[in-house]
């Protein structure tokens, strides 16, 4: 694990803690359950649309391991919440190998304590921020855990609408999945406003009211950061319909708030 230098600053909310007050979770501050609430007020669902993303993640986990998948990299991993991606990956082979990515101090403080690995597998964290890839790419941790010559899962739930077009969010993508062997896959999730425009303008201005830039992308766009890798079925939809069994309404669309999506590398 990488040694961190930062320090939590409680007088600005983070994208982290908000998700965990979502989540229902205790690993947040006042100024965080108050940007969430300023949220709650202009989308009431959000909270169902956070435990979509989180559901989603267990079922991409589990299909990924039906595929042989063994290891993964979790980009945006936030405050351990159970069932954290690698109980699930390890409850399926206690071998797997996850390597998590986040550069909130707090969340890097509970995964000392909570991201407890299997003996058979490894657990590792790396200090980095999403924007700088090659930083994660050249993080010991990386090479230590994870073996390249296997192929690996890139997890970014929920992650890319907190990047700017600027950042380039494709170009963070393809130096990722460039560094991992074929066989690889690519898992996004992110926030749209395809299915409630005005809900979702209205919630992204105030999340960057309160200081955490958010952006929606439609359909194409979330779509895009998939070329040239071959998207499983169904593609990119709702998160909460990625290969569900239940017959869902329309109406769950809204809720969600999210397009998902799950590709391999060739």
């Amino acid at each position: 694990m990488t040694t961190n230098k930062r320090v939590v600053d409680p007088t600005k909310p983070s994208s982290a803690r908000i998700y965990d007050y979502f989540l229902g979770g205790k690993d947040n501050y006042e100024v965080d359950r108050e940007a969430a609430a300023k949220i709650l007020e202009v989308w009431p669902t959000v909270a169902s649309g956070v435990h979509h993303n989180r559901a989603f993640m267990t079922r991409a986990v589990r299909t990924l391991s039906d595929l042989g998948i063994r290891q993964f990299l979790d980009i945006g991993a936030g405050i351990p919440t159970e069932p954290n991606l690698h109980q699930t990956a390890q409850e399926l082979d206690p071998a797997a190998r996850v390597v998590y990515v986040d550069n909130d101090p707090l969340v890097l403080a509970y995964a000392h304590a909570l991201m407890t690995s299997t003996p058979e597998g490894k657990v590792a964290y790396i200090d980095a921020d999403a924007t700088d890839p090659q930083a994660i790419l050249s993080a010991p941790a990386f090479a230590e855990t994870l073996d390249l010559d296997e192929p690996v899962a890139v997890s970014l739930i929920a992650v890319l609408h907190f990047i700017r077009d600027e950042q380039d969010p494709r170009g963070i993508v393809d130096t990722l999945m460039n560094a991992l062997a074929p066989g690889s896959y690519l898992v996004i999730s992110h926030i749209t406003a395809d299915f409630a425009p005005e809900t979702m303008r209205r919630a992204l201005a105030t999340y960057r009211a309160s200081g955490v830039h958010a952006q929606n992308r439609n359909r194409d766009e979330v779509t895009s950061l998939f070329d040239g890798y071959e998207l499983l079925d169904p593609g990119v939809v709702g998160v909460h319909r990625w290969r569900t069994e239940a017959e869902l309404p329309e109406w769950r669309d809204a809720e969600a708030g999210c397009w998902a999506g799950v590709a391999r590398k060739n």
